[in-house]
């Protein structure tokens, strides 16, 4: 299988977009809105020319600053997935993945589960099955590499966790070098085997889904991996670090610090009680209940500063519903410093 690689400069309007990847499974490029990812994609397709640098396919070179070469978009062996799947409205679901490749256009739908689908127009279809003909189409005209804009951003959160698994054993079966842009970390790290997280056109971290959780290389990293970022002033006594929190309160890290730090809690590691325990937990932030959110069979709490991610059970017990005040706790081995700008 041959190995997408891409290193390039494409000045945007607000800053440089500079990258280097290589890309043999699936990557996931995530950021907030503006940070550059769909101009990534556009860039390997052939839809931008960067005025430096080099994107190949294995030995199939699409770009090449210093050779002067620059191969078009249909020269390119990429399947393209669009945000909103760009499916032609005039055409039926048969048609539409026969734009791209007529030979392979009903093995594809049996492939999708839509043959069923054939004849109907794209307004007639759900989110999930327009997503599936428009990866038939992509798929159809045998590309080598498979580049997906905010592939799930188009469903209902009730379609989402289905056609996500979906799209999660596609990509296995495939194995195809893969890029997929999204400003959602939970779709990357399920379906992504290396995630690089691009703010401003730059990386700020490349790694595996669980390295950037367990080790955040930065402040913005740890805020966009779902974590609680607590600001504060550290100060390292014999074998621990104590933080001054920007809101009062005094915790301490098993990690080391010293200076302006952000205290990394993500909220599976925070504890609640509606009395003051006395546990390993040494850490305490005291507050009013100020949310509490259902995700599914999970609770989201925010007490002060601090957001808790607890058993639907444990919050009927508690009463959080009821508000009031409540006590957060985490150890101090459940800490992560990170440096601030």
């Amino acid at each position: 299988m041959a190995t997408l690689t891409a290193d390039f400069t494409l000045p945007l309007r607000s800053f440089e977009l500079e990258l280097a990847l290589e890309v043999d499974r699936t990557v996931a490029l995530v950021g907030p809105s503006g940070a550059g990812k769909t101009s990534v994609l556009r860039a390997i397709t052939g839809l931008v020319r960067p005025p430096r640098g080099r994107v190949a396919l294995g030995e199939d070179v699409w770009l090449d600053s210093e050779r002067h070469l620059f191969r078009k978009p249909d020269e390119r062996r990429v399947g393209l997935v669009f945000q909103e799947y760009a499916l032609f409205p005039h055409l039926t679901v048969r048609q539409n993945v026969a734009f791209a490749g007529k030979e392979r256009a009903d093995e594809y739908l049996e492939r999708f589960r839509i043959t069923h689908l054939a004849d109907a127009k794209p307004a007639a279809l759900s989110g999930g099955e327009r997503q599936r003909v428009a990866l038939a189409r992509a798929l159809a005209r045998g590309p080598g590499v498979i580049l997906l804009d905010e592939p799930l951003s188009a469903l209902d959160p009730h379609t989402k966790g289905a056609v996500r698994a979906e799209l999660q054993e596609l990509l296995h079966e495939l194995a195809l070098p893969t890029i997929l842009v999204t400003h959602d970390f939970e779709d990357a790290a399920a379906l992504a085997d290396q995630v690089g997280v691009l703010v401003d056109g730059h990386l700020r971290q490349f790694a595996t889904p669980d390295e950037l959780i367990d080790r955040p290389r930065d402040a913005f990293v740890a805020s966009f991996t779902g974590a609680n970022l607590l600001r504060g002033k550290a100060h390292r006594l014999d074998d621990i670090t104590r933080i001054q929190l920007d809101t009062g309160e005094l915790v301490y890290s098993t990690e080391r610090g010293e200076g302006n730090v952000g205290v990394v809690v993500y909220p599976w590691e925070v504890s609640i009680g509606r009395l003051q325990q006395d546990d390993s937990a040494m850490n305490l932030i005291h507050g009013e209940i100020r949310s509490v959110v259902v995700v599914g069979n999970r609770v989201r709490v925010r007490i002060g500063p601090i957001t808790a991610e607890v058993t639907a059970a444990s919050a009927e017990k508690l009463d959080l519903a009821r508000g009031g005040t409540a006590f957060a706790s985490f150890k101090a081995t459940g800490t992560r410093l990170v440096p601030l700008a």
